[in-house]
């Protein structure tokens, strides 16, 4: 059934119809696999990737700037544009506003999506590097 509670409330479900087998949900598997690359990774180098991670999740922001950018640029032109787009009752505005709004709504999912990816990345990261100085100051 289509809902749109998004894809945390789809995991849960999916969860929950599994709960003996956990951990062989391909939401979780894929996880799992990022965590113990992480994990196999030394601890400086570590530290790089989680920096480099930082600047992509910060980095994916040039997606709406490049979203916001598009309709003042096409202000400027918007009388050669109202010329073209609507010259002798052509039904060419169509075709242009279904491929803009197409465009915009790709990038708009891809920004989201890079940066819940990079978000993800980063909180692994932290964890792992968390983990191994908490076990440190331990011993």
């Amino acid at each position: 059934m289509f809902n749109l509670r998004g894809d945390a409330h789809k995991i849960y479900y999916h969860i929950r119809k599994t709960p003996h087998q956990i951990r062989e949900i391909k939401y979780l598997k894929e996880i799992e696999e990022i965590r113990t690359f992480y994990q196999s990774v030394e601890t400086d180098v570590l530290k790089l990737i989680h920096y480099r991670m930082i600047k992509e999740k910060n980095g994916s922001g040039m997606i709406p700037i490049f979203v916001t950018a598009i309709p003042w640029l096409l202000f400027l032109f918007s009388t050669h544009l109202e010329d073209f787009l609507f010259k002798d009752g052509s039904m060419l505005w169509l075709f242009f506003s279904f491929i803009y709004l197409l465009f915009l709504a790709i990038s708009v999912i891809l920004h989201f999506r890079e940066s819940a990816w990079a978000a993800t990345h980063i909180e692994i990261i932290q964890d792992i590097i968390k983990d191994r100085n908490e076990k440190v100051f331990s011993e």
